[in-house]
């Protein structure tokens, strides 16, 4: 495991009124073409706060814009600054900021919704059609040394919690967000679809939600072997077994009560499925790379199977941090490489081609607190 070899960050001398008007920024120009400048710092609103940003990790929706420049709808048509997994630390407060102060130490939700429209007041802001989500076109990102942002979407860290891993709450989210809408009970059985950072944080949601049988596929042995530190009950290398056949065994003939597909892979998407019991949940987090995935619809509907689509997620940011400083050794598990923002470029493609060595990448916009 890395050590810290830094723990302080200093602190600019930047007030509200002497703000600068630009910081240095990570800027996707093209497929594969990043690089460093000097982009607009927006003026600071009265519920705004100035966050020097510490930390962010790199996720695979900023390895999908930066090599194929699209998800989805969603398009790169203007240089875009990537990002939106990240924590810092407050320089300077708006006048109506009331809850946070300089030097707090935050970790920063990175969709602000319009908060007006019927998926915003019935609380699933998540699907607000306004939503600005950081690093998704057009909105910037903060792989950047200073960022402008809404008091409403900063939550202070614990002392003791270190910057890395508080921007693991973002990831962690999605988790959280699933594990509520399949109402993960005690007792129950689980199957995790995939060992990316999201599903290996998904044990830890499962677990927290009372999840007594966990079980994780992925292909990559680093994976396997950080799922079971995670403290899943068994681990299966898709490659080498089939997870249904493993499953089936371990169930009775049952299948699961939960499946989290978190691959994003059509073929297990498919699979996982089928590994469900009657009357059993899943959902689906991976978002794959094809434009629709058959499903079957006969085995859903003999097993009354009861699928959900996971978009994000909505209020999960206090929990998310709360459960994490109660599992920081276990959370330290995912913390893989560490870069300076003058090398995003290496990190993301440390991130796109090395899934058998590195699980989560994290990059340094100012001071570097760890090294490789």
């Amino acid at each position: 495991m890395m050590m810290e070899q830094k723990t302080e960050v200093a602190l600019p001398d930047i007030q509200k009124d002497n703000l600068p008007k630009t910081t240095r920024s990570a800027v996707l120009n093209k497929v594969f073409d990043i690089s460093l400048q000097q982009t607009p710092l927006p003026a600071m609103k009265p519920t705004d706060v100035l966050v020097k940003i510490v930390a962010v990790g790199i996720c695979g929706s900023d390895v999908h814009y930066y090599d194929t420049g699209h998800i989805g709808d969603f398009v790169v048509k203007k240089p875009l600054i990537l990002g939106h997994e990240s924590s810092g630390i407050v320089v300077a407060t708006g006048d109506d900021v009331q809850n946070l102060k300089r030097g707090d130490r935050v970790a920063i939700e990175p969709g602000v919704p319009c908060g007006h429209c019927s998926y915003c007041r019935s609380g699933r802001y998540n699907l607000c059609p306004n939503m600005q989500f950081m690093a998704t076109p057009p909105v910037n990102g903060d792989l950047s040394e200073l960022i402008v942002y809404p008091q409403d979407f900063l939550f202070p860290i614990p002392d003791d919690m270190s910057y890395e891993i508080a921007t693991l709450n973002e990831p962690f989210s999605v988790s959280i967000h699933a594990a509520q809408l399949l109402g993960i009970k005690p007792g129950s059985s689980v199957f995790i679809s995939g060992g990316g950072p999201v599903g290996l944080l998904a044990i830890l949601a499962a677990r927290t939600f009372g999840a007594h049988q966990i079980i994780v596929s992925d292909t990559q042995d680093l994976r396997l072997q950080t799922a079971k530190k995670m403290g899943a009950d068994r681990v299966i290398n898709a490659l080498k077994e089939d997870p249904r056949k493993v499953i089936a065994e371990m169930t009775n003939g049952e299948g699961v009560d939960f499946v989290l597909e978190a691959s994003g892979n059509p073929k297990a998407e498919q699979a996982a499925l089928r590994t469900l019991k009657r009357g059993g949940k899943l959902a689906y987090i991976g978002v794959p790379t094809t434009d629709a995935v058959p499903l079957d619809i006969p085995f859903m509907t003999d097993h009354e199977t009861q699928v959900f689509g996971i978009f994000r997620y909505a209020n999960t940011y206090p929990l998310g941090l709360e459960i994490l400083e109660k599992h920081m050794n276990l959370a330290e598990n995912l913390l893989t490489d560490f870069y300076p923002l003058s090398q995003t470029k290496d990190a993301l493609e440390k991130t796109r081609t090395d899934k058998g060595e590195s699980l989560k990448v994290v990059i340094y916009p100012n001071e570097q607190l760890r090294h490789n």
